[in-house]
């Protein structure tokens, strides 16, 4: 069987409602994506820990699937009158092919090396090298399988930088693919948090698939405590809105490090944190950075 994707944009305040109302008309599922990822025009959904409540973006593309068979503009019109627009939104529809959506997604990731001593391993794959450490991951629907420049520069700071027995906070911990790197990599103690029930869950399994032990919770619930090492790959707004939380966080001779960042959010972000903790470019890859710094001593 064959599918139709529509595609169509719409503001903030109507992406609950034409969502609804899509489902309402038929449309087997509806998802909302932020119209300007991977732009400077981003907006991250999220403040600090338990306070995000935002539902949608500025600009949202919202995604639908519908029966090869229905009707697409009788679909959009129910759903427009459902959810009390006066016309359907414009839209772009393309055919979604029947197909084995498990292997298709497999096929996707593929082993990483990250260094001479470290892979990111799918569950699915055999290991290229049985004699490096190898992170075995399923990305569930959590953020984190290790392709993107932003994670692969945080696992090659870990590889190069973290100490035996440190103690490490993965913040925003999507997949839990940091924490798990830091416990393989000889920390003593990992803790990873998050405020996506998703990304928990798929850090618990993950970290149970490696035999590692990292304590998991939500951020409104992370224990009142400084590490040596706190890690976070998000993106340049949230990381802006926590830098007293970050900062906090890391014991006085600790490490601080960030990425999610693009290479002209560098300084606006270490000017963020000049106050805290005094941030440099580690490393930059594709248009990508990751800061690192160490928290001053105040005795």
């Amino acid at each position: 069987m064959a599918w139709r994707e529509l595609r169509f944009v719409c503001d903030a305040a109507m992406a609950d409602a034409i969502s609804e109302s899509l489902l309402s008309a038929g449309a087997l599922s509806v998802s909302i994506e932020d119209a300007d990822a991977g732009t400077l025009a981003e907006q991250p959904l999220f403040g600090e820990p338990g306070s995000a409540t935002e539902a949608a973006w500025a600009r949202n593309t919202v995604v639908v699937l519908i029966n090869e068979q229905d009707d697409e503009k009788e679909v959009l019109a129910e759903a427009a009158r459902g959810a009390g627009l006066a016309h359907p939104p414009a839209y772009v529809a393309s055919m979604v092919p029947e197909q084995d959506w498990v292997r298709l997604t497999q096929s996707q990731f593929d082993p990483i090396r990250i260094s001479a001593r470290l892979w990111i391993v799918p569950t699915w794959h055999t290991a290229p090298d049985p004699g490096a450490l190898a992170i075995r991951l399923d990305p569930g629907l959590a953020f984190g399988t290790g392709s993107h420049p932003t994670t692969r520069m945080c696992l090659e700071w870990l590889d190069h930088n973290l100490k035996p027995h440190d103690t490490l906070l993965d913040y925003g911990c999507g997949s839990g693919i940091l924490a798990i790197a830091a416990a393989i990599l000889g920390a003593e103690e990992v803790a990873a948090t998050d405020i996506d029930a998703q990304a928990l869950a798929a850090t618990t399994d993950n970290a149970a698939a490696n035999h590692c032990a990292v304590s998991v919770c939500a951020t409104d619930q992370l224990p009142t405590r400084r590490y040596d090492v706190v890690v976070a790959n998000i993106l340049t707004n949230p990381l802006k809105v926590l830098a007293p939380a970050l900062a906090a966080q890391v014991r006085e001779g600790g490490r601080l490090t960030l990425s999610g960042i693009l290479e002209s959010q560098a300084a606006d972000i270490i000017a963020t944190y000049a106050p805290l903790i005094q941030l440099e470019v580690w490393r930059r890859e594709e248009g990508w950075v990751c800061l690192s710094g160490t928290k001053p001593c105040t005795s």
